[in-house]
């Protein structure tokens, strides 16, 4: 509970930030081979402090492709990029229903089973939204989405002129799932 005589309880946004910072990790760090249904969703559990994931919910995204299918149907057959995914899906869930979330996932990926498509890689796609994260915790005053950094994001990769609109979108979306999430994390921290 909030006590204005309590020190401690004045650090809401270090603790926030801290928050912020540790729910997601670089990409380096992800695991480096293949990993069973299981695996993941203890990952996944791990990373974002979610326990609602399920065997038959991560299947279910797979069917309705949200998320891309294990590669070549093996039992062990989920990698980074399914990770990346998920992630993505876990911060996006709170905010987006399932059809906005496959609607900004076409906007960079196309067919989410497809990878010579993509207009950009999952990784560029996850060390942006890395970075994001990253900048929001370290500067949590300012809030409000930047349009001509997200711009010049967007400027210094390499698509076509054609895709940098689409991309430009999709990055936006991302920077507001990231404020949307440390609102919600400031709140619940406010709350506890």
């Amino acid at each position: 509970m909030f006590d204005p005589q309590n020190k401690a309880s004045l650090s809401i946004e270090d603790s926030v930030k801290s928050k912020a910072i540790n729910s997601i990790m670089s990409l380096d760090a992800f695991p480096k081979y293949d990993l069973f249904l299981s695996q993941v969703i203890e990952f996944i559990e791990d990373l974002m402090n979610d326990n609602t994931y399920t065997i038959n919910i991560i299947q279910n995204y797979i069917k309705s492709e949200v998320i891309a299918k294990p590669y070549q149907g093996k039992k062990k057959g989920y990698t980074k990029l399914h990770l990346i995914q998920l992630v993505f899906v876990s911060y996006m869930r709170p905010v987006l229903s399932t059809d906005e979330i496959k609607k900004v996932f076409r906007l960079a990926f196309n067919d989410i089973n497809n990878r010579e498509d993509d207009i950009i890689s999952w990784e560029t796609a996850y060390e942006l939204f890395y970075e994001i994260i990253n900048d929001q915790a370290n500067n949590p005053n300012t809030m409000i989405m930047d349009e001509e950094r997200l711009r010049n994001i967007v400027a210094k990769l390499h698509i076509r002129d054609e895709d940098k609109e689409r991309i430009f979108v999709f990055i936006s979306v991302l920077a507001l799932v990231a404020q949307a999430s440390f609102i919600k994390n400031t709140a619940k921290r406010l709350l506890d």
